[in-house]
């Protein structure tokens, strides 16, 4: 009888946790966040349960190994896993001469070339290994064009001017001229082309726009830059490249520590080279929203493969629950 009770309590000490409920949960709200991701609060409830139920699903997971096989074994098993992926990190970071290389699009600016949750493979890179124009400064040139990034901005807008008033738009309506925009220290004008100083010199224009709902709509948006005598052109050929973000940019400070966006140009001002990027989407290079150009030594490298969808699960895990802007339109060329 005694020996009957000890393997009827060792059973129940073995009896596993179903966490089939949690998988089939999971799967319910992987199909929900997709679904509802525009929607802001709905979308922040979803991904944080989400999120949670990730956690919850691993803790169980790793709770029925340790009754099924054992603290010792599951620390084992734990640990080979870890190795294994580390080695695959290490490894691929060697192959690839890059020490990121596995990323996340986190944002639809790429779009529709890269959706937001693509995983993306990033080879290391330098200025001959990208493709894009490579124009020839004077480190002077550089340094007086880039100095106040953080205070300055230039952006291509609609506008309509009256006697009393001057209203902006990024929509370019009936009615409305194409223009720059000059915000310093908290102050905008609409100034000519001509009277910009910096070293690259922006040119407005405009762009289609599609929305989800099939609207479609011109956008006034950069089409090209000027550097010196040389005009360049938004090239879908160039390379998308991976750079971080430094901490006086706004794309630092709204927390975006890396941007996936194409090389537009590369200045290289008297031997150091910086990488002029923009959105395919947005409707202005990167520079123009108040951020420095991405120096070689911040660029991870470009991306060479992508695969939809893997990288949602660093985005949950990583508190990135809500869609951002820009997710629900497509900028033409």
């Amino acid at each position: 009888m005694a020996k009957e009770s000890r393997k009827m309590k060792k059973k129940e000490e073995k009896k596993l946790i179903n966490t089939t409920p949690l998988y089939v949960l999971l799967v319910a709200l992987f199909i929900a966040y997709f679904a509802f991701q525009g929607y802001g609060s709905l979308s922040l409830i979803i991904g944080s349960t989400l999120f949670f139920v990730i956690i919850a699903t691993i803790a169980l997971e790793i709770a029925n190994g340790i009754k099924e096989d054992g603290i010792t074994k599951n620390i084992i098993e734990i640990v080979l896993a870890v190795a294994v992926v580390l080695g695959l990190w290490y490894g691929l970071r060697f192959l690839l001469h890059t020490s990121n290389p596995l990323d996340v699009v986190p944002s639809c600016s790429m779009l529709p070339v890269l959706q937001r949750g693509d995983m993306i493979l990033v080879q290391g890179a330098n200025q001959v290994s990208i493709k894009a124009p490579i124009v020839n400064i004077t480190e002077d040139e550089f340094n007086e064009s880039f100095s106040s990034t953080g205070t300055e901005a230039l952006q291509c807008v609609a506008y309509n001017k009256t006697q009393t008033s001057i209203h902006i738009s990024q929509v370019a309506e009936p009615g409305y001229d194409i223009g720059l925009l000059r915000t310093s220290n908290g102050t905008s004008a609409i100034i000519p082309a001509s009277a910009q100083t910096g070293v690259v010199k922006f040119i407005c224009g405009t762009v289609p726009v599609t929305f989800t709902n099939g609207t479609v709509v011109e956008e006034a948006a950069t089409v090209g830059i000027g550097i010196g005598n040389r005009t360049i052109y938004g090239d879908k050929n160039n390379s998308i490249v991976v750079y971080q973000t430094e901490p006086q940019d706004l794309f630092y400070q709204e927390g975006d520590s890396y941007i996936v966006h194409r090389a537009y140009a590369i200045l290289n001002a008297s031997g150091s080279y910086y990488t002029l990027t923009k959105g395919d989407n947005n409707p202005g290079l990167d520079l123009q929203y108040y951020n420095s150009p991405a120096s070689m030594a911040d660029v991870q490298g470009t991306v060479i493969a992508s695969v939809p969808y893997l990288g949602y699960l660093k985005l949950v895990l990583s508190n990135n629950f809500v869609e951002p802007t820009g997710c629900n339109y497509t900028t033409g060329s």
